[in-house]
């Protein structure tokens, strides 16, 4: 993927496109590779940086959901764990199992979890992870050996996926290009084209690099942008209710101490009913998530003090040596765009299925939904979309296709496994400039060629973009990734042209993202001790 390429062919369709996406995450991108897929001709403009939403903040997991379970929710699960399956067979570079223990601390605990896993396994059939089991205390503190002891009784094992969304972002993006759609980063959409009788027939988006404004036909345009659905509503039209009702959750990064071994915690229940995580990930312990509803979605939301003490105290229940402030070496929000219901009062009683609409104007809009179920929603919206714009009918073909980099063997590249087959073209970059094979910084698992891949065949535009979703140092230790900016930003510099103001711009404009994922560094400090 090169963008500048890219821009060369917005100027070769002089008729338009088939189907134009708006937004670059984990629905838009699905979008677009369903469509390609099809054979239809597919551009897709994302306002930022592919995954720079949602998308790239989740909890890491693709999952059937244990909480849509006991919410009664069945058909959602039975969907969402056929995804589960069908996405680890063709991103196995990407998802893989992890092995989960609900702790148990009640005598009916093991029990009452043990049957619903047990549903959970039936409900899977043969796209299953792995069979549940009850666990003895002694088989607990062997998979959690640094689970808190005191009143514990035993678990109960079950397996689920787990996944780098951005890097599987990065990943639908070149899978789709391979397609042949076009893709485009930093290019927001400003306003819609309508034909006379009304009939949305394209947009017009800026280039946040050059400042040009671009017009762009197409037979049917979709709405994916996920938290900001109901902005590109309003652009089609005025009068449009609000759809989305935004809900934030919060997540903390932990040195892997906490929680060593291959096993994730899982508690089913919280203060505030949600199901809590604490998951390794790239050699680092992921604790999440938290439900609060806000007022609007923010392109670079905050945890709020509260939510980090909520997950602090929760950890240090199931933890034996506690979490404190100083330990987080990063913390991450993500805005859900969850479709609101007036009367739900919480927004984690809100179904996590995803909405589709298809207004007067022909604006095809999707969202809602997870991670997990991506290709699904895909799949629904190019079927509506093809409808709309009379498009040839064509089968959709995304339940068999391979995802870019696809290899079952991704293990023997080491540090560069989520890269899949791309990681030796990386490893040659290495090998043709030694400068390139160092390490970016001690405390980090990425060496300089990936942030010069990132720049070449990524799409990487900023210091940003290769610190936060092309590598995601950003989220394992944002002390670290600061320290390794200046060396990132000169990388990016020669890769794209750019000058020493540029660079320093660059570092400067980073260090001021990169606080705000500190607790200390952004002002945010959970109040008193880590307990309750």
């Amino acid at each position: 993927m090169k963008r500048d390429a890219t821009l060369e062919r917005l100027g070769t369709r002089p008729d338009g496109w088939d189907v134009i996406v708006v937004g670059g995450g984990a629905t838009g991108l699905g979008v677009a590779v369903d469509a390609a897929a099809r054979g239809y001709g597919t551009l897709l403009l994302e306002q930022s940086d592919f995954a720079k939403g949602t998308s790239s903040r989740s909890t890491k997991l693709i999952h059937g959901g244990v909480r849509y379970l006991r919410q009664g929710n069945v058909s959602l699960v039975l969907e969402a764990l056929r995804e589960r399956g069908i996405l680890r067979q063709n991103a196995p570079h990407l998802v893989h199992d992890v092995p989960f223990v609900v702790p148990s601390y009640d005598w009916w605990e093991s029990p009452f979890y043990g049957v619903g896993l047990r549903v959970y396994d039936l409900l899977a059939g043969k796209h299953g992870f792995g069979a549940s089991r009850l666990l003895s205390r002694d088989e607990t503190l062997e998979r959690l050996p640094t689970i808190e002891t005191e009143g514990l009784r035993g678990g109960v094992l079950y397996y689920d996926g787990q996944f780098d969304d951005a890097r599987l972002a990065i990943a639908l993006a070149a899978t789709a290009a391979d397609l042949g759609a076009a893709l485009l980063n930093y290019m927001p959409v400003v306003g819609l084209v309508k034909e006379a009788d009304g009939i949305v027939r394209g947009v017009r988006a800026r280039d946040a690099e050059s400042g040009r404004e671009h017009v762009l036909r197409s037979r049917v345009v979709v709405n994916a942008t996920g938290a900001w659905t109901d902005a590109l509503r309003l652009l089609d039209d005025a009068g449009a209710g609000p759809l989305i009702r935004p809900s934030q959750g919060v997540h903390i990064v932990l040195d892997r101490r906490f929680l060593p071994g291959d096993s994730a915690i899982m508690v089913p229940h919280t203060d505030d009913g949600r199901v809590l995580f604490a998951i390794p990930w790239h050699g680092r312990i992921v604790v999440g998530t938290t439900d609060t509803p806000v007022a609007e979605a923010a392109l670079e939301p905050r945890p709020l003090p509260e939510e980090l003490e909520f997950l602090l105290v929760h950890a240090a229940r199931y933890l034996r040596d506690d979490p404190r402030p100083e330990d987080v070496l990063s913390t991450f929000a993500g805005i859900r765009p969850l479709v609101g219901n007036p009367a739900e009062e919480r927004s984690a009683a809100i179904s996590r299925d995803h909405t589709l609409l298809v207004s007067d104007s022909g604006l095809v809009t999707i969202t809602g939904g997870k991670w997990t179920t991506y290709r699904r929603m895909a799949q629904d919206t190019v079927d509506h979309a093809a409808l709309v714009a009379s498009l040839p009918e064509r089968p959709c073909p995304t339940e068999a296709l391979r995802l870019h980099g696809h290899t079952e063997a991704s293990e023997k590249y080491g540090s560069l496994s989520t890269y899949g087959t791309d990681a030796e073209r990386i490893q040659a970059l290495a090998r043709q400039d030694p400068s390139l094979a160092a390490a970016l910084h001690p405390r980090l698992p990425y060496i300089a060629a990936e942030v010069a891949w990132a720049a070449r065949e990524e799409m990487a535009r900023t210091v940003e973009d290769a610190l936060a979703r092309r590598t995601r140092a950003l989220l394992l230790d944002a002390r670290a990734s600061i320290e390794a900016a200046p060396r990132v930003a000169s990388i990016l510099a020669a890769e794209l042209g750019r000058d020493a103001r540029w660079q320093d711009e660059q570092v400067a404009r980073y260090r001021e993202l990169a606080l705000g994922y500190l607790i200390d560094g952004g002002g945010r400090r959970a109040a008193g001790s880590s307990r309750l």
